[in-house]
């Protein structure tokens, strides 16, 4: 028979159990803690728990686990008892509105919960009526996927940015995701920086469990710069320095409301913060729209500057809000964003346990960048430091001296064959450098110097090999010689033969090996630590680029046909989407760029710039991936070639240009005789590798433009059907 002892033990257990599923929200935990001055310091030394468990389980980043969760929900059981939640006045802490259905399109993931059970009333507009960017043709699909009020981190309910408006009577929208739109209460920007934090629910949950929760984003509007005492636009001299200049009143109330800025200061893109709470950063970053924060070359769209500008607020919400859930939530450029996509899919670092102390420390993760290696010679930009006193001044370095990885600029004369063609059509790579980067081991450590070595394709570097002797007429692919002399060398951006000893990555030199030459490297500076490191990344980029042309009507299970004539329609469907493909190209395109950026002048030659301290200046990465493109282009060319006796008339980055007897892609590219594209050659399709139509001209007026311009030139780029788009991708 049991004791009493016993029987109240069984009864405790059922009570902890009880608990375990009783516990108030976190917000509600905070509340109660605040209110009854208790500090979470105190509460973790009465629960025998550290401070920082008891910030996790406030923010809902954990819950506690037994035996403490029971002990946690009588306290706040208690403290619930004695500081009952005020009453509000209104249902909602923060004043809400919701934008009707005229700012129609896919809904944004995740959609908040709060923002579904508001009543809807009409939003009103501010200042004078914007065009909307979001028109959508009826019945069209949408690619977002139901979200449920659990998938909503409720930290970040009101999504992760938004953009803050005024109207003519000076009352402040924030226009947030989803339609929602906040009234703004702060007359300041410090006060503004404190609702953020404080109210407004912003911000974005981390893309990997080792990074960190983006910071919330709010976007100004020309009449939000008015409200809050901001120029419309900065002088020269700050456009020169990039910041608002110090003496300027607005920097004034930040340094009295205890606001930090960064070095940066406060220009087109600026993070205001105060001092964290526990792990807890507090952090808002300002993108001030007229300050030309939003490149339109990437934003935007190259014909109209002045679209973003113009938009209404609800619609650059759900522009960039899609972006951000898609993608990540922006910071800076296009190329910017991407970089730092990389890094919050592979955090250079973690929380690692001390098995001695109990303690965590941060613990480097090996299938990331993590910290800075010494540069290589051949691999780094001519004003490297490394390089100083190395050459003259003007000195153009060789092959020899310098890793040239560059996508194709080659263009040939025509030939009888090409004049008896009436067309000249241009397909286009999707994503060419997003697509490279797929399943590439790229090295993340720092160089081992190697003298005469074998080849090794497994290792990821900077080889010095001579390639002159590969000669592309003597290969036969698929039973058929192929003519080399109308294709370009896949070793140099040129197309020309090389002619000697260059640097190569490692992909260059394994398509040599590939196509059964020899090879003896005099020299090599390889990573002995590799990874699939861009792996993630591109299929983040990947699934953005696909869903959003799904949006617009440009799903993978077209037939080439049906994708021509889906691509030709698909930015009358949705501008706002045709905008958002835009940007997630840049950010690929960018992303890979960003490796290897160059001093942007404002240092002399040889003198260290900000770029090279970052552990993601990687030149060698980008020569990779580089190398990796147009040795994977090279490739198709060479299998059509063979199935079907076609040589390309000019190659720009990922543009290809055709002799054809009609101006269709279809009438061009080969089929099998079961009517299928040729296996490894080109193929129309929307997913990144594969090509679209970019434009058709004819046969003669490339002759005109040739003896306009007095002999060949690379006339790629120069058709296009949307002239509004960009060189490559």
């Amino acid at each position: 028979m049991s004791t009493e002892n016993e029987l109240f033990g069984a009864v405790d257990a059922l009570l902890g159990q009880v608990a375990h599923e009783d516990l108030p929200a976190p917000a509600e935990r905070k509340r109660l803690r605040e209110a009854s001055g208790l500090s979470q310091a105190q509460i973790a030394a009465a629960l025998g728990a550290r401070r920082e468990a008891v910030g996790s389980w406030e923010a809902g980043r954990t819950e506690p686990r037994p035996p403490k969760r029971a002990a946690y929900a009588r306290l706040l059981e208690g403290l619930a008892a004695r500081f009952p939640a005020p009453v509000p006045e209104e249902p909602a802490a923060a004043p809400v509105r919701v934008v009707p259905e005229a700012f129609t399109g896919p809904a944004l993931e995740p959609v908040p919960a709060a923002a579904a059970a508001q009543p809807s009333r009409t939003a009103e507009s501010s200042g004078t009526a914007r065009p909307s960017a979001s028109s959508r043709r009826p019945g069209a699909k949408k690619a977002a996927r139901p979200v449920t009020p659990a998938a909503v981190d409720p930290r970040f309910e009101n999504g992760p940015l938004a953009v803050v408006d005024a109207d003519e009577d000076g009352q402040v929208s924030a226009y947030c995701v989803g339609g929602l739109v906040l009234d703004v209460p702060a007359k300041t920007i410090p006060a503004l920086v404190d609702w953020t934090l404080a109210e407004a629910r912003l911000g974005q949950g981390r893309l990997h469990r080792n990074g960190r929760d983006a910071d919330p984003i709010l976007i100004l509007t020309a009449s939000a710069l008015e409200r809050y005492g901001l120029p419309a636009g900065l002088s020269e001299e700050e456009r020169r320095t990039g910041r608002l200049a110090d003496s300027h009143k607005v920097l004034k109330q930040i340094g009295k409301a205890g606001l930090q800025l960064t070095q940066r200061g406060l220009g087109p893109w600026a993070r205001l913060y105060r001092d964290p709470e526990g792990s807890r950063r507090r952090c808002v970053q300002l993108c001030v729209l007229p300050w030309n924060a939003l490149d339109t070359r990437e934003w935007g769209r190259k014909d109209d500057p002045q679209l973003l500008l113009t938009m209404h607020p609800a619609d650059l919400a759900r522009y960039l809000g899609l972006y951000a859930a898609r993608v990540m939530t922006p910071r800076g450029t296009t190329a910017t964003t991407g970089l730092e996509l990389m890094v919050a899919l592979r955090p250079p670092t973690r929380a690692e346990k001390d098995p001695v102390t109990g303690e965590f420390k941060r613990a480097l993760n090996d299938d990331a960048l993590t910290q800075l290696y010494p540069v290589v010679e051949c691999e780094v930009v001519d004003e490297h430091p490394i390089l100083k006193g190395k050459f003259a001044r003007h000195h153009l370095r060789t092959p020899a001296e310098m890793l040239m990885e560059e996508p194709y600029d080659w263009c040939r004369p025509l030939t009888d064959e090409d004049y008896a063609n009436r067309y000249l059509v241009t397909i286009d790579l999707n994503m060419s450098f997003a697509a490279a980067a797929n399943g590439l081991t790229v090295g993340l450590n720092g160089p081992t110097h190697l003298t005469n070595p074998v080849f090794d394709a497994g290792l990821p570097g900077s080889w010095l090999v001579d390639l002159s002797h590969v000669d592309l007429s003597r290969v036969d692919v698929a039973g058929r010689t192929v003519n080399g002399e109308l294709l370009p060398s896949p070793f140099t951006p040129k197309g020309d033969r090389p002619t000697g000893p260059a640097w190569y990555a490692t992909p260059t030199v394994a398509y040599a090996v590939e196509l059964g030459f020899a090879v003896s490297p005099l020299e090599a500076y390889v990573r002995t630590q590799s990874g699939r490191y861009l792996d993630s990344w591109y299929k983040r980029l990947r699934d953005a680029y696909v869903q959003t042309m799904a949006d617009m009507g440009v799903t993978t299970d077209l037939t080439g046909s049906e994708f021509l004539e889906a691509m030709a329609r698909r930015k009358q469907a949705d501008p706002t989407m045709a905008l958002l493909e835009t940007a997630i190209k840049a950010t690929a395109k960018g992303g890979i760029g960003k490796l290897r950026q160059r001093s942007r002048g404002q240092v002399p030659y040889y003198e260290e710039y900000p770029a090279l301290k970052r552990e993601t200046w990687r030149p060698d990465i980008r020569a990779a991936v580089l190398a990796n493109q147009r040795v994977g282009l090279h490739r198709k060319l060479m299998k059509t070639a063979a199935a079907a006796d076609l040589y390309p008339v000019a190659i720009g980055t990922d543009a290809i240009v055709y002799p054809s007897p009609g101006p269709s892609p279809l009438d061009v590219l080969p089929l099998t005789p079961e009517g299928k594209p040729v296996p490894g050659g080109f193929r129309l399709g929307v997913s990144p590798g594969m090509v679209k139509h970019q434009g058709t001209q004819t046969v003669l007026w490339a002759e005109a433009q040739f003896e306009e311009r007095g002999g060949v030139f690379n006339i790629s780029n120069l058709i296009k059907t949307d002239q509004s788009a960009g060189e490559g991708e």
